[in-house]
């Protein structure tokens, strides 16, 4: 008995002593979570967290409550004249018939003309005053005959377009409401940063107020735009969203919404892109003015700088915006900068590619003195210039008549290239301007080099490794002298020039 309530006595002192461990470890475990809930509420407070609100829900429900009365839905009206019916070649008397059956179910009969069809698209847009100033997209307001815009409490207005820019794809709209309207407060797209939580609001397939959210995925996105520095989102954007906002975690408007990359089925696939709000901001007061958008011209023609194009012009990376032509009469020319040229720094700005210069200059007004720095044959250069006027400026190089040399033919089969002298005929057959200098590229084999590196059928070589050429027997001396070194083409194509690089390890030996 006696070693049995020892044992027992050995077994409570133990299970005591884990039971008091235990309890210093949930006492340790609820004051961690005291301190983690006093953070949790601080990081609410400020709006940042959105997990939870001050009323314990989703941060993104308090958001969405104070922001969506000022987004709007837009519907428009277009007037279209239908086309006309397909002229039939049938037997004499079929036409006739055919020709009456299509007349009287689209018109057109007795002389008169076919009634006007209306087209109705729908859009999203958000109120950014109290007076009823709204941004939207340009492509939803274009050539539309009327446009309603309806509120989030159901009223309906006849609006007005105050102004718009086509290049940005941004428009200003406005209704005349008797009282004053909840409005969207401007944030600063500037300060965006990838990852950041954003809301999109809008009209998507006419579900109006239709709240959807994600992240910021990528900034700076480029999709073929001359001033494209799109937001990229997964924040679920789809036809009818354009125009509408997208909102910060602090609630105020970074972008507008404007368009999509869309799946097989037209649809959203996760990657919508938003124009930054600051990009709106800086037109703002020119599209209030009705005068149109007034920009800096550089006058100069660009092209991105490619790994081949940076080893075959001696350049120490990719960095800058090469200049492919020169506008005669423009401020770069006059200035002293040349086609070859790699501009890496614009008015104290780096460029650090060549999407970046179109948006810099754009934010200047004409006759502002800037410095433009560029790299020339390895050693930097800096000109001081003034901007010309984007909207006025006459960007046609002019050229010079001269006597075409004789006409001659040469075939170079390792490029799958066959290029002819410029010859008044074929000034004719490849809409060249008379007068044209050069190699005119004739031919070009779909499997070859030349094509693989983006020569074209109707392109002209003016430069071999920047020795200039006029006819088939300069270029063939040209090429003759390049040993074991990248083959870097100054080639014209319509109104621009640009530059075309084939690597000496793409041509086999011969």
């Amino acid at each position: 008995m006696k070693g049995w309530n020892m044992f027992n006595g050995r077994k409570i002192l133990a299970a005591a002593a884990v039971l008091a461990i235990f309890g210093f470890m949930v006492g340790e475990f609820k004051s961690s979570g005291a301190v983690a809930s006093a953070e949790d509420r601080k990081r609410v407070s400020t709006g940042k967290d959105p997990a939870a609100s001050s009323k314990g829900k989703s941060v993104f429900v308090d958001i969405v409550k104070r922001e969506k009365p000022a987004v709007v839905n837009i519907y428009t009206t277009q007037n279209v004249k239908p086309q006309k019916h397909p002229q039939m070649h049938g037997a004499p008397n079929e036409d006739q018939e055919y020709h009456d059956l299509l007349e009287k179910f689209f018109g057109g009969g007795g002389g008169g003309e076919a009634p006007t069809m209306p087209r109705k698209s729908l859009g999203s847009g958000f109120v950014i005053s109290k007076d009823g100033y709204i941004f939207t997209n340009n492509h939803v307001v274009d050539k539309a005959d009327e446009i309603r815009v309806k509120l989030d409490n159901g009223k309906e207005y006849e609006a007005k377009v105050v102004g718009t820019d086509p290049d940005t794809d941004i428009a200003l709209i406005k209704i005349n409401p008797k009282e004053d309207l909840p409005f969207i407060e401007f944030g600063n797209s500037d300060a965006l940063e990838v990852g950041e939580w954003v809301i999109a609001i809008g009209n998507p397939f006419g579900l109006s107020q239709t709240v959807t959210v994600g992240v910021v995925s990528a900034l700076g996105r480029n999709i073929g735009g001359r001033y494209d520095n799109y937001i990229q989102t997964d924040a679920s954007i789809n036809p009818g969203n354009s125009g509408g906002p997208l909102i910060d975690i602090d609630g105020k408007v970074i972008g507008i919404n404007g368009a999509i990359l869309p799946g097989n089925q037209g649809g959203n696939i996760g990657i919508g892109f938003a124009i930054p709000i600051n990009q709106a901001k800086e037109i703002l007061a020119e599209l209030k003015s009705k005068k149109g958008i007034s920009r800096g011209w550089l006058g100069v023609i660009i092209q991105e700088i490619t790994p081949e194009l940076a080893k075959a012009m001696k350049l120490s990376g990719t960095e800058g915006a090469l200049v492919g032509d020169v506008a005669a009469g423009g401020p770069a020319e006059k200035a002293g900068i040349k086609r070859g040229d790699v501009i890496i720094k614009f008015d104290g700005k780096d460029v650090l590619t060549h999407h970046m210069l179109p948006r810099l200059v754009a934010k200047n007004k004409p006759g502002t003195q800037v410095e433009v720095v560029v790299v020339r044959n390895g050693k930097q250069q800096s000109f001081k210039l003034a901007l010309g006027d984007l909207q006025t400026a006459d960007k046609k190089a002019e050229v010079k008549p001269n006597t075409p040399p004789p006409a001659g033919e040469d075939t170079y089969d390792d490029l799958g290239l066959l290029v002819h002298d410029v010859t008044p005929d074929s000034e004719k057959m490849f809409n060249l301007p008379k007068g044209t200098k050069g190699v005119v590229v004739a031919e070009v084999d779909k499997n070859g080099l030349a094509a693989q590196s983006g020569m074209m059928r109707g392109d002209v070589i003016e430069e071999v490794n920047r020795t200039p050429v006029s006819n088939t027997s300069e270029l063939s001396d040209a090429m003759n002298k390049i040993k074991n070194e990248p083959l870097f083409f100054t080639v014209r194509r319509g109104a621009m020039s640009t530059f075309i690089v084939i690597s000496p390890g793409q041509i086999p030996e011969q």
